[in-house]
């Protein structure tokens, strides 16, 4: 699995990987120019600005923040570069986990061994991989913790995802879902909520086994919902839609930094572990799933339920104290957006307004566009 870079450090660093779609300036449909986006990028950014399994989108990654503040910065200079292309190319920058009407059977693989072999071995699982997410990177400091990080995280991720919650739409239908994306994701056989380890040791036993049965051939064929990231260091948290622009990025990965952190304290504490069914994580994902920020979750302590807005609203509470330390309180607050106004929700109003799913993406981009 190569050498671990888990390192002491009180301060959780933090990076950011989005990936964004493509479309074409006047059809709206996916573009499948990745090619000619990347040719005009600057060099120096090559290494951050990347392709993925299909040409019609990108990944943009930051690199090692301190701050929700230093992510802004970083995201903002190359959105900044990327939007200077695309402008050239007449493409522009969608901020969503699917797309409401192009069909993954129009998009072309990337040239790239390793996504043709991940095709030939998947078949159709992989060539319907046409969604995107955020994936939120924090530092800890050790492998062991990394991993009772990711157990104690998982009764959270719902609540996550129903905030993210960007794709209603699949193959020009309401898919009465508010993200579809992740009922795609979880075809891949290593996706979807991870199993439950009691340390490091047995991560990389369960790794080393998967690859040495040849049934993955690297740890990257690894998409659950959260995993430790041996090379980074860090707990990444893969479970959110791509949401609908950057401040919404940008509350949720203070949030997801919060939570990190505080959990990570309560490691160092000795705090017991509060012991939460795996069914009601996986029943609190599909109620994510089907109704987004309308959803209501059961609490994994009362078994009680709660609408999104009061599990916010009590996770908010208890990580604000939390935000003061890591400088981003105004970034935390402003999860309060999403609460009443998910992706996914205004791209279904804007639906039922125009019935038109192409002035859906058209609309979207206007009202999220940074510059």
């Amino acid at each position: 699995m190569g050498t671990l870079s888990f390192a002491r450090n009180d301060y959780p660093t933090l990076g950011v990987e989005l990936e964004l779609q493509l479309v074409d300036a006047e059809t709206f449909a996916l573009s499948n120019s990745i090619t000619d986006l990347l040719q005009g990028m600057p060099p120096h950014m090559k290494e951050t600005i990347k392709p993925e399994l299909m040409q019609s989108y990108l990944e943009i990654n930051t690199g090692v923040c301190r701050t929700v503040g230093d992510v802004r910065k970083d995201l903002t200079q190359k959105l900044e570069a990327v939007t200077n292309v695309t402008d050239q190319l007449g493409l522009k920058l969608f901020w969503a986990a699917t797309h409401p009407f192009s069909s993954w059977r129009d998009q072309k693989i990337t040239v790239n061994d390793r996504y043709y072999e991940l095709v030939e071995l998947m078949q159709d699982v992989a060539r319907r991989l046409v969604t995107f997410g955020l994936h939120v990177h924090v530092g800890v400091d050790s492998g062991d913790k990394a991993v009772m990080v990711c157990d104690r995280m998982l009764r959270y991720l719902p609540l996550l995802l129903a905030l993210s919650s960007n794709s209603p739409f699949w193959e020009n239908r309401n898919t009465g879902l508010h993200s579809n994306r992740s009922k795609i994701m979880e075809g891949l056989p290593t996706a979807g909520l991870p199993p439950n380890m009691r340390n490091y040791s047995e991560y990389t036993w369960l790794i080393n086994h998967l690859i040495s049965t040849g049934f993955i051939n690297t740890i990257r064929e690894i998409w659950w919902d959260i995993r430790p990231h041996h090379n980074f260091g860090t707990v990444e948290i893969r479970v959110c839609d791509m949401p609908a622009n950057l401040e919404q990025v940008l509350s949720i990965a203070a949030f997801v930094q919060c939570l990190v952190k505080c959990i990570s304290d309560e490691i160092d504490e000795g705090a017991y572990q509060l012991q939460h069914h795996p069914m009601m994580v996986q029943q609190n994902k599909w109620r994510a799933t089907r109704y987004g920020i309308d959803a209501s979750l059961v609490n994994s302590d009362s078994y009680q339920l709660y609408s999104v807005i009061d599990s916010t609203t009590h996770l908010v509470d208890l990580v604000s104290p939390m935000s003061e330390r890591l400088e981003c309180t105004d970034e935390l607050q402003r999860i309060y957006d999403l609460v009443h106004n998910s992706g996914a929700k205004r791209q279904l109003a804007i639906m039922e307004e125009t019935n038109d799913k192409r002035e859906v993406v058209k609309r979207m981009i206007e009202e999220n566009s940074l510059f």
